[in-house]
């Protein structure tokens, strides 16, 4: 929004098929691998460093998911998670913000609850029909390719705080990057 008028105060994903390309990796001995891309990285940093809290919302529990999260600032993350709408409502109630102030990504039909709940659902290109159906915007990447990151970029456009990143990070002045080269 012109002005740089806060509209969305909340980001949540899912994590598999959206944060990661959905695949699960075994390794010997029950290591579970997820691969991450850099892209999202630096987007959540900027989400955080714009004031816009991320939140993760996921089914599955993984060691990989809380130190990504951790490393990018994300202080909400909740795993195992089988009610996402109930988690969602304690997210929002916690926070103090509505439901019309939340973005969520999400990719298949078990995310569905949470995005008829929030003002801006958003939907992973490799997302089911159906979810892309739901969302007020899909992202032209895929899961764990860029998805995430093409999301933030539409919510800091919607906030206003966009353009101000962009021309933060040519002049060299990249206040709110990645910390440690975390994000790229």
């Amino acid at each position: 929004m012109a002005g740089g008028v806060e509209r969305v105060r909340l980001f949540g994903m899912d994590v598999d098929g959206v944060l990661t390309d959905g695949g699960i990796y075994y390794g010997d001995g029950g290591l579970e691998i997820k691969r991450f891309h850099v892209h999202d990285g630096l987007g959540l940093s900027l989400l955080v460093a714009s004031g816009v809290v991320p939140f993760i919302i996921t089914g599955r529990t993984s060691v990989a998911v809380e130190r990504r999260g951790s490393e990018l600032g994300v202080r909400e993350i909740h795993q195992g998670i089988h009610n996402k709408l109930a988690c969602l409502r304690q997210i929002m109630a916690k926070y103090g913000v509505g439901a019309e102030r939340v973005a969520y990504i999400g990719d298949d039909l078990l995310d569905l609850e949470v995005m008829a709940e929030v003002g801006f659902p958003i939907a992973a290109a490799n997302a089911r029909d159906e979810v892309k159906g739901s969302a007020k915007y899909v992202t032209s990447s895929v899961g764990g390719s860029g998805a995430v990151r093409d999301a933030i970029e539409w919510v800091l456009r919607l906030n206003g705080t966009w353009d101000a990143i962009v021309q933060a990070h040519a002049r060299g002045g990249a206040a709110g990057g990645a910390p440690g080269g975390l994000g790229g």
